[in-house]
């Protein structure tokens, strides 16, 4: 169960919310329930919930989980250079 402090959720790096909005902008668009997105990639229903509602955050395994689901990779963006 995803259960982050807010301390945790603040500490997060600054390209989280590009991630996170990503995901759930392609979550939206996938034309699936959340219903059938749990239970094809284990993720339970409440936690997407949490997440599409902008309340959590999903955690790493679940991220890359919903990431292979629905076809994203992540890539570096060319000429940036990494924040330090």
């Amino acid at each position: 169960m995803d259960n982050l402090t807010q301390s945790q959720v603040l500490s997060y790096d600054a390209f989280m919310p590009m991630i996170t909005a990503t995901l759930r902008t392609a979550l939206n668009q996938c034309g699936k329930s959340r219903y059938l997105v749990s239970k094809e990639t284990g993720i339970t229903e409440a936690t997407l919930s949490r997440f599409v509602k902008c309340k959590i955050p999903l955690r790493g395994t679940n991220m890359d989980t919903l990431c292979n689901y629905l076809g994203l990779e992540l890539t570096k963006i060319k000429g940036k250079k990494p924040r330090k």
